[in-house]
């Protein structure tokens, strides 16, 4: 899996997610402190509302930024987001009143919501091997795992020599250093696309490409699945562990672990597996396993048993969410990979941002195993909906037909595009009125600007 490291360019890229990752995880730990510090009893109540303006952030920015991001260059854009969000960690370490924390969030992961969707986009572009991809993959599923279980020992190491306002300084230092890295190197140039009318059709553009693809569909209905294991998991854990169990700190941190180690333990198998099985029934397993783990909840498991069922459920999350990007890369066309890396990571975030509070609110009102129950139910029907909305037969080439059509957009002189010139057209690519004849033939199918409706 290293090896796809040898590549400068991708090597770059890797550290400045790792860097700008450890710095997050250390700014998360500094949050709760200054929650803890302004608000005391309601510390909890802030950082739930911060999450939740974290998730509104993610749902509704990032569509915006996809729907323009194939029209700027891509290092500039990555940089002046980083810096963007080294400017705004910097007044954390000021804020005096709660409405400033949550202002400041709002900023930090609207940045954020820019910034990741492009950076993902952005990979398949410098790997475009099928199996370096893959890796690529697996290595940063790998190291935000890795990321979650370190982050808090790095933060507690540190704050017995410094006050947490000093980790807030330390994040913007990791933007810093990860916008010089993306600087360091050369990124391919986004591929030219047409101007699409209003600002809405922009946005929405890569959603409707999400929305019109049956293996995408499933796709959203597994984050569904993650969803709600994750949210049980996040939320929950401690009221188990302290409420339940009756035990200590420790065994909340090592709970944490046991997902994280899941996870990290299929990412590192997981590529040798899609070297030999198509992604569609190692996904449909990971939804099987998910649910698996929340159902085995209701056995009431004590300390050893829940250490399983979150091992289990890591593993399962990992399962779905590793391979996500080949998919993502394989629905459409080049052109078109901002706005559909910005969808799923909108829509995604849409379904946590259902997820947490649920699990929240039930695991108070209705109890832990009636949570266990509903969160359990919830992942059966999205991995059951997922197999149905994701055809078992699942072919790239398909044959369709066009019915004839004449419009103009931009377009290279491909096997859509056969056709006389004048002479002012210009090089290519270039926009023109022209014609497309009817007929019926194969290609490798995705929904673009000819092909508006998946074949039946």
């Amino acid at each position: 899996m290293l090896d796809v490291l040898a590549h400068r360019v991708y090597r770059h890229l890797f550290l400045a997610q790792v860097i700008a990752l450890v710095g997050t995880g250390l700014t998360t730990v500094a949050l709760a402190l200054l929650a803890h510090d302004l608000a005391a009893g309601q510390a909890g109540v802030v950082l739930g509302t911060a999450l939740a303006i974290k998730m509104v952030a993610y749902v509704g920015i990032a569509p915006l930024v996809g729907a323009y991001a194939a029209r700027l260059p891509r290092r500039w854009l990555l940089v002046s987001l980083d810096l963007l969000r080294a400017a705004v960690v910097c007044m954390l370490p000021f804020v005096t009143e709660i409405w400033q924390i949550y202002v400041l969030i709002f900023l930090l992961n609207a940045c954020s919501a820019g910034f990741t969707p492009v950076f993902q986009a952005t990979i398949p572009d410098i790997l475009e091997d099928e199996g370096q991809y893959t890796r690529a993959l697996s290595l940063s599923r790998f190291a935000y795992d890795l990321e979650n279980l370190l982050s808090p020992v790095a933060a507690a190491a540190l704050l017995m020599v410094m006050g947490f306002d000093v980790l807030f300084l330390l994040n913007a230092l990791a933007f810093l250093i990860s916008a010089a890295l993306v600087v360091s190197v050369t990124l391919p140039s986004p591929h030219p696309m047409e101007e699409a009318p209003g600002i809405w059709r922009r946005a929405s553009h890569g959603s409707r490409i999400y929305l019109k693809t049956p293996r995408l569909r499933g796709l959203l209905a597994l984050n569904m699945a993650v969803s709600a294991a994750g949210a049980m998991q996040i939320v929950n854990t401690v009221v188990v562990v302290r409420s339940v169990l009756g035990l200590g700190e420790r065994e909340v941190a090592l709970a944490f672990a046991a997902a994280g180690g899941g996870s990290m333990v299929v990412a590192l198998l997981l590529p040798k597996v899609l070297d030999r099985m198509p992604e569609r029934p190692v996904m449909l397993l990971g939804g099987v396993l998910m649910t698996l783990s929340l159902y085995l909840g209701l056995l009431t498991p004590g300390f050893t048993g829940l250490l399983g069922l979150w091992l289990l459920l890591g593993a399962g999350a990992s399962l779905v969410m590793t391979p996500t990007g080949r998919l993502l890369k394989r629905s459409c066309q080049p052109e078109d990979r901002p706005a559909l890396f910005a969808a799923q990571f909108s829509l995604s975030h849409g379904c946590w941002l259902l997820a947490y509070p649920l699990a929240g609110w039930a695991g108070a009102q209705v109890g832990l195993i009636e949570t266990f129950a509903l969160m359990g139910t919830i992942a059966l029907l999205a991995t059951a909906l997922a197999a149905y909305v994701w055809h078992s037969y699942d072919s790239m080439v398909l044959e369709h037909e066009h019915a004839p059509m004449a419009h103009t957009h931009l377009h290279y002189h491909d096997t859509h595009h056969q056709h006389t010139h004048e002479g002012w057209e210009g090089p290519e690519p270039h926009a023109h009125s022209h014609h497309h004849l009817a007929g019926r033939h194969r290609h490798i199918f995705v929904i673009d600007g000819h092909h508006t409706r998946w074949p039946s």
